[in-house]
């Protein structure tokens, strides 16, 4: 027993040291998005945002127009008058208008689909990722990321949050310096506060866009929960009658 418990810690340690490491290697915790799929308010937001600021570069070709306006409560003249800029039909998927030759020259390589990214990186990762951006003259775009480094994209969203500049702590052993903290130099549009509800915004789009049936089933999860309580009180019921006679 007593080495079936030192194997088990050995196990979670090492797991931990696995986080760290890979926190690390990230640029370091994330920041809690706090985003909410029930709010549909914010859904809609997020569409008619990453629909603006993102769907240029990023694709989402697992979600069609139709079902994103459907779940979202949204007509089909607001989508295809608003939301659409590549002149898909309205039950096509939600792809982007940049060639892969285009996209390789600019980029390095073309900018990767988001339909599962959530699923991949987690909405707290969305989230502090588009609020990590900062200018660095050393990078081909002219912009950098605390916490995905050289990541190869510009700020999508600097009008809104405005010009970010690092801080950057003391040479660690390779002589590196990385940035500890991200200032905002230059003002945007939005105040911080109306920038961090915008990103949230973003992310929870993005984390509807990665299971839309999601919304369903949490509807549908209240009921199945009501069922299996009713259900419940019936058994007990049926149980008290079968036992009545024995006592």
């Amino acid at each position: 027993m007593t080495k079936k418990w030192i194997a088990l810690l050995a196990s979670a340690a090492a797991g931990l040291l696995f986080s760290a490491a890979a926190l690390a290697a990230a640029g370091g915790p994330v920041q809690q998005a706090g985003n909410d799929l029930s709010d549909r308010a914010s859904l809609q937001r997020g569409a008619k945002l990453y629909m603006n600021y993102c769907s240029s570069c990023h694709s989402l070709k697992f979600l069609r127009y139709s079902r994103m306006a459907e779940d979202l409560g949204l007509t089909e003249e607001e989508v295809m008058g608003n939301l659409n800029f590549t002149g898909a039909k309205f039950g096509e998927h939600i792809q982007v208008t940049m060639r892969d030759a285009d996209g390789t020259e600019w980029f390095g390589k073309m900018p990767p689909d988001l339909s599962l990214i959530s699923r991949v990186r987690g909405s707290d990762w969305i989230y502090t990722y588009l609020k990590s951006f900062y200018l660095d003259e050393s990078r081909p775009l002219g912009w950098n990321n605390q916490l995905f480094p050289n990541a190869s994209m510009p700020n999508p969203l600097w009008e809104l949050q405005g010009l970010q500049h690092a801080e950057f702590g003391e040479p660690d052993e390779t002589g590196t310096r990385h940035p500890e903290r991200l200032v905002v130099s230059g003002p945007g549009r939005l105040s911080a506060v109306e920038f961090d509800q915008t990103v949230r915004d973003i992310t929870n789009f993005l984390e509807y866009a990665g299971e839309p049936a999601a919304l369903k089933r949490q509807a549908m999860g209240v009921w199945v929960i009501l069922f299996l309580v009713l259900l419940t009180f019936l058994g007990y019921l049926l149980k008290q009658e079968y036992w009545s006679d024995v006592h």
